[in-house]
């Protein structure tokens, strides 16, 4: 049972500390989701088995870690739902180059790279570039910073 006193203080604490607490910041999802929909409806196993970005369909869905993924086929969504770390897209589809320098930043599907098996997108193939330039620095950066840069 909890005394008067230490309510009391508990109050006086809470008191205290509301004027510096301000209102809280909406962290982002964990998943670059543009309308709902992971990579803006293109199909993270294409960019594997096809080696390119393909548009995915309503026809073959997974709702996977908070977004809506769309595939081309429905074997590739097959593989993506036994699996899903294989084939997401790292730091959550947002760019790696933002996540790199501390930030998030949209993606687009055309700027992207595997790199040691492992998916990274790009907000513009100008950027894409840029990240390019020191690929393992970047992704080290990165995942040091992944998934902090969320808050």
């Amino acid at each position: 049972m909890i005394s008067k006193r230490n309510f009391l203080q508990g109050v006086g604490l809470a008191v205290v500390a509301a004027p510096f607490a301000g209102p809280a910041l909406a962290a982002e999802p964990p998943v670059f989701a543009n309308g709902g929909q992971a990579i803006r409806g293109y199909d993270p196993v294409a960019y594997f088995k096809q080696g390119a970005p393909v548009r995915g369909t309503q026809a073959h869905t997974h709702r996977w870690n908070g977004a809506e993924w769309l595939f081309s086929s429905d074997a590739n969504r097959a593989a993506f739902a036994a699996d899903p770390e294989a084939f997401a897209p790292q730091y959550g589809g947002y760019c790696a180059w933002a996540v790199a320098e501390g930030y998030t930043a949209s993606t687009v599907p055309e700027a992207w790279k595997i790199v040691d098996g492992k998916l990274y997108l790009n907000f513009s193939r100008r950027i894409q570039r840029r990240w390019e330039r020191d690929i393992p620095g970047n992704i080290a950066r990165g995942d040091g910073n992944w998934p902090a840069v969320l808050n």
